[in-house]
C-alpha cells in the first residue's frame, strides 16, 4: 500500500512473512474484519518471531503498530528478523548476519595455571618487586641511584627523604634520661660535668654549701663586717 504502517496494521502480511521463513509458525491467519482480529494476528506474529530466534529486546509491542505510536521500533524489529533469517541461511538483502558462537573449552589444569598470571587488564607493576624488603611493618629506605649515593644497608641509616642531621651524632651521650652538657668548642670551654650549673640554668653568684650542717639543721649566716670576732665576746657570750 501507499502507507508502510497502514499496510502492516492488520498483521496479515506479517503472518505470511514468518510462515515463509518458517512454515507453520502461524497456523491460522485471521481475516482483517474487526480490531481484535488484527491484534490477534499481530500477537501471533510476535510469538512466532520469538520462537524463530529474535531477541525479546528487539521486538515491538502490539500497540506500537496498531495505534501507530512507534514506527522506529516496528522497523527495528523487521531488521532484526531479517538478520536472523540471514543467519539461518536465507537469501535476504536486509540486515546483517550474526556471528556464530565460538565456545572454547580449557582443561582444568590450564585454568588453574591462569590464576597465577596477572592480566594486562589489571595494570602493570613496571617490573617492581619486593626484593630486599624488610620485615612487615618496618621502614624501607629509598635512594636514587643516579645521585651516586650508597644504598642503605641497615635500618639505622637516615635517608634524605627523612631529612638530614647535619653531621650530628650521639657520640658521648650519657644514659637515657640524664643531662648532656652543651658547649661551644670555639670559646675554649672545658667539658662540663654533672656537678656544674650551666648558664642556661642561671647563676648562684659564687655561693656554695661549704660548712653546711646536717640536712635539716639551721645554719647561722652573718657578715663579718658588721659582727665582731670571738675575741670581742666575754666568757658569758655577751659584750664587755
Amino acid at each position: 500500500g501507499d502507507n508502510f504502517m497502514d499496510g502492516l496494521k492488520d498483521g496479515v502480511i506479517l503472518c505470511e512473512l514468518i510462515n515463509k521463513l518458517q512454515p507453520g509458525s502461524v497456523p491460522k491467519v485471521n481475516e482483517p474484519g474487526q480490531n481484535w482480529h488484527k491484534l490477534e494476528n499481530i500477537g501471533n506474529f510476535l510469538k512466532a518471531i520469538t520462537r524463530y530466534g529474535v531477541k525479546p529486546h528487539d521486538i515491538f509491542e502490539a500497540n506500537d503498530l496498531f495505534e501507530n505510536t512507534n514506527h522506529t521500533q516496528v522497523q527495528s524489529t523487521l531488521i532484526a528478523l531479517a538478520s536472523q533469517a540471514k543467519t539461518k541461511g536465507n537469501n535476504v538483502a536486509l540486515g546483517v548476519k550474526y556471528a556464530e558462537k565460538q565456545q572454547r573449552r580449557f582443561h582444568p589444569e590450564k585454568l588453574r595455571e591462569g590464576r597465577n598470571i596477572i592480566g594486562l587488564q589489571m595494570g602493570t607493576n613496571k617490573f617492581a618487586s619486593q626484593q630486599g624488603m624488610t620485615a612487615y611493618g618496618t621502614r624501607r629506605h629509598l635512594y636514587d641511584p643516579k645521585l651516586g649515593t650508597d644504598q642503605p644497608l641497615d635500618q639505622a641509616t637516615i635517608s634524605l627523604q627523612m631529612g638530614t642531621n647535619k653531621g650530628a651524632s650521639q657520640a658521648g651521650m650519657t644514659a637515657p634520661g640524664t643531662k648532656r652538657q652543651i658547649f661551644e668548642p670555639a670559646l675554649g670551654m672545658e667539658h662540663c660535668d654533672t656537678m656544674t650549673i650551666g648558664l642556661q640554668m642561671g647563676s648562684n653568684k659564687g655561693a656554695s654549701q661549704t660548712g653546711m650542717t646536717v640536712y635539716g639543721l639551721p645554719r647561722q649566716v652573718y657578715d663579718p663586717k658588721y659582727c665582731g670576732g670571738p675575741e670581742l665576746l666575754g666568757h658569758d657570750g655577751y659584750d664587755g
